[in-house]
C-alpha cells in the first residue's frame, strides 16, 4: 500500500465524526430512496387491493400483472421511445453545436468574438421561461410544431456548454496548436483530433446535463405537441395519471416503467455522473 493511501487511512481513522457522518449519510440516503422503493413496492400490489394501514404497502400478496395492464392500457413504451430518441438527438446535435463554438471563441481569430461571447454569458441570464412565446411563434412560422425537429432543434442551443467548453479549450497551450498547424493541420483537424478528444470530461458532463434536461423537460413538449404519437414521458405520465386519480397502483405502475430504464442507467453511467457534477461545479 502506498504512503499517500496510508495517510488516509490514518486521517479517516483520527476523525472523531466519522461514525456521525456515516450514520447521518445513511439516513440522507434512505430519506432519499424512501420513495423510490415505496414506488416499486406499491406498483406489485394487486390494483384493487384496499390499504390502511401503510406498512401493508410493503407486504405480500404482490403481482406484476400491473405492468402487463399498464402496457396494454397506455402507450408508455411510445413515450419511453420518444424521451430516449429525443433526449439523444438533443445530446449529440447539443455537443456538436456547443464545441464547434466554443472552438472558435477559444481559438480561431476573429473580429468582435469577444463581444460574441458576452452574448453566450448573457444568454445564462435570460429564464428560459421569457423565451418560450417568441421560440413558440418562430417554431410555428417555420411549420415545425408537433413534429420532433420542433422538439429537438430549439433545444440544442446552449450557453452554458458553450461557456465550460470555452474555458476547457482555453487551457489547451498555444503552442500546441501552432505546432500543429505548421505540421499542415487545418482548423478542422485542430479541433476534430487535437482538441476535441482532451475535453472528453467536460463534453460527458454536458452530455449528461443536456440529456436530463431533455428527459425531464415538460414545458416546451407541452406547448409544441399536438398528436399524442408524439408525446414523452413528462406528457403522457400526467394524462394516464388523470384517468386513475382515485387509486395509487397503476399510477405508480406507469411511474415505474418510466423510471427504471433511468435507475439502471445511473447505476452503471454513476461515476461519469458523479465526474460530471464535480467537474461543472454545479450542485443540487
Amino acid at each position: 500500500m502506498s504512503k499517500g493511501a496510508n495517510n488516509t487511512l490514518l486521517q479517516r481513522n483520527r476523525d472523531p465524526f466519522i461514525r456521525i457522518k456515516m450514520l447521518m449519510g445513511i439516513i440522507l440516503a434512505s430519506v432519499f430512496l424512501f420513495p423510490i422503493i415505496w414506488m416499486l413496492f406499491v406498483s406489485i400490489k394487486p390494483e384493487d387491493m384496499s390499504i390502511t394501514d401503510p406498512i401493508k404497502w410493503f407486504l405480500p400478496p404482490y403481482t406484476f400483472t400491473n405492468y402487463l395492464s399498464v402496457m396494454a392500457e397506455s402507450d408508455v413504451l411510445l413515450w419511453l421511445w420518444n424521451s430516449a430518441f429525443i433526449g439523444i438527438a438533443t445530446t449529440i446535435l447539443t455537443l456538436i453545436v456547443t464545441s464547434l463554438a466554443a472552438f472558435a471563441i477559444s481559438k480561431i481569430k476573429f473580429r468582435y468574438k469577444k463581444f460574441i461571447f458576452l452574448f453566450f454569458l448573457a444568454g445564462m441570464m435570460v429564464p428560459g421561461e421569457a423565451t418560450i412565446i417568441p421560440l413558440f411563434e418562430i417554431v410555428k412560422s417555420m411549420n415545425m410544431l408537433d413534429t420532433y425537429a420542433g422538439l429537438i432543434l430549439p433545444m440544442i442551443a446552449s450557453p452554458i456548454g458553450v461557456i465550460i467548453l470555452k474555458s476547457f479549450f482555453d487551457g489547451v497551450p498555444d503552442e500546441l496548436m501552432e505546432s500543429a498547424k505548421i505540421d499542415g493541420c487545418s482548423h478542422w483537424r485542430l479541433y476534430w483530433n487535437i482538441v476535441l478528444p482532451l475535453a472528453k470530461p467536460a463534453m460527458a458532463a454536458i452530455a449528461i446535463f443536456t440529456f436530463i434536461g431533455s428527459w425531464n423537460n415538460f414545458l416546451w413538449p407541452f406547448l409544441a405537441i399536438v398528436s399524442e404519437e408524439l408525446y414523452t414521458l413528462p406528457i403522457g405520465i400526467p394524462s394516464f395519471n388523470s384517468t386513475y386519480s382515485t387509486t395509487y397502483v397503476l399510477p405508480m405502475t406507469v411511474n415505474a416503467v418510466a423510471s427504471i430504464p433511468v435507475i439502471i442507467a445511473f447505476l452503471i453511467f454513476e461515476k461519469q455522473i458523479v465526474k460530471g457534477v464535480s467537474f461543472t461545479g454545479i450542485k443540487g
